[in-house]
């Protein structure tokens, strides 16, 4: 573990390390240590700028991880909400700024990216046991019972709250914080260093469940279950690992399904969101009623979409002619990244995200890279459910990890770099 803190290297590529290192401490904490890290990145690079990587600018990888900003700015143009347009396009900046950052950075990023995974991961874990340091610590202060920890008052939002987190981003953390020492977990046979790992998962499962984002579970069930088998395993090691897996899984189900405030968050308001079970009046809305009234939006602009900004204005408006109370004082959005970009920009918008969802694909199938693998993932699923590109922990998750992955794709496998 020791080179994963002490490097060998250039002291601009020690601090250049040192700035990513921090970056990704900080992404389940604090956003403005995140923002404060990528500032120090920026400047660092322009004060250590080698006018011969400016050419690396110029590659396939860079032109694809930052289309999806560069369209938004286009949508600027026939925006019917500029203000709110002007706002995304600050945040989303993050999605044009990693790729360059990371190139003109010059640091070797496929001999640190294992620390950097690693770190990433011990961070992940450490966020996980403050929140459930923070409950008990409220459990205990307000004189209630050890069970209160598995009741609807320390689940999702409300777990995550002490680090004023969204419970689907730090769940989706979290998996893939698993996928990172699952992959390490396999490459390592030291013993210590194994139990070390699966006390890692463990913990980041336990938190995963205690977050109850269903998206991002159904999403690691494919990475453990039949993605990681078939990508880095064969013979009697496949055979162990899927037996292992399914046992695991089969527990986990067990437990959701047996545990009454667990069996309502997962179960339960699925059938709500659905629109299976609506009898409770705090579900009244299903989320597919709104999604329903957001295609009404859609057809009337297909293919271009309403512009950059125009989701929160337009879902007011709708919410509101269709009684959605809720929906409308909560400011929802689309709850959905795929119905987000059709109404946004249309079919245009959506065929961009999903070609770079694809590009992500291909280049994580070719090198059989898990890790790269359960990102996209990850990132796939949960866009059904979530904006993840509406706010700053999941551009900025969805961004560093995806230019990181690319630009270390293996020489076979990489395009025009």
């Amino acid at each position: 573990m020791k080179e994963i803190v002490l490097i060998n290297d250039t002291l601009p590529n020690k601090i250049s390390y040192y700035l990513l290192a921090c970056f990704l401490v900080f992404l389940p904490f604090r956003m403005l240590y995140s923002e404060l890290a990528l500032i120090g990145l920026g400047l660092h690079a322009l004060v250590n700028l080698d006018l011969k990587r400016i050419r690396l600018l110029l590659n396939t990888h860079v032109l694809v991880m930052t289309s999806l900003y560069l369209l938004g700015l286009i949508g600027m143009l026939y925006s019917p909400d500029i203000k709110e347009a002007i706002n995304i396009g600050g945040r989303q900046l993050a999605i044009l700024l990693f790729p360059l950052v990371l190139i003109l950075n010059g640091i070797d990023l496929n001999k640190y990216k294992p620390g950097l995974l690693k770190i990433f991961g011990f961070a992940c874990v450490a966020g996980v046991l403050y929140l459930y340091a923070a409950a008990s610590y409220t459990i205990h202060y307000s004189h209630l019972p050890f069970k209160s920890l598995f009741t609807m008052d320390f689940m999702n939002h409300n777990f995550s709250l002490p680090l004023q987190l969204h419970a689907t981003y730090l769940s989706m953390y979290a998996a893939f914080a698993i996928t990172i020492f699952i992959y390490f977990f396999q490459k390592n046979s030291g013993l210590l260093l194994r139990i070390f790992y699966s006390s890692c998962i463990i913990i980041l499962l336990a938190g995963m469940i205690q977050l109850s984002s269903r998206a991002v579970l159904v999403a690691l069930f494919l990475i453990v279950n039949i993605i990681f088998p078939i990508c880095q395993l064969g013979g009697k090691k496949r055979i162990q690992f899927i037996i292992m897996a399914t046992v695991l899984s089969t527990f986990t189900l067990f437990s959701i399904y047996n545990v009454d405030s667990f069996k309502t968050r997962y179960v339960g308001e699925l059938k709500n969101d659905l629109g299976i079970d609506t009898l409770n009046v705090e579900f009244t809305e299903p989320r597919v009623d709104r999604w329903k009234a957001q295609m009404e939006l859609i057809k009337g602009s297909p293919v271009v979409g309403y512009g950059s900004g125009s989701e929160k204005k337009l879902l007011k408006k709708k919410f509101l002619e269709k009684q959605f109370y809720i929906a409308y004082a909560g400011d929802y959005n689309s709850h959905s990244q795929y119905l987000s970009f059709l109404l946004n920009m249309g079919i245009l918008g959506l065929g961009v995200y999903l070609f770079v969802l694809c590009y992500g694909f291909s280049f994580a199938w070719k090198d059989r890279d898990i890790i790269f693998l359960g990102f996209m993932i990850i990132i796939s699923v949960v866009s059904f459910s979530e904006n993840i590109l509406f706010l700053n922990k999941g551009i900025f998750f969805y961004s560093f990890f995806l230019s990181l992955f690319l630009f270390t794709c293996s020489k076979n496998a990489k395009a025009d770099s």
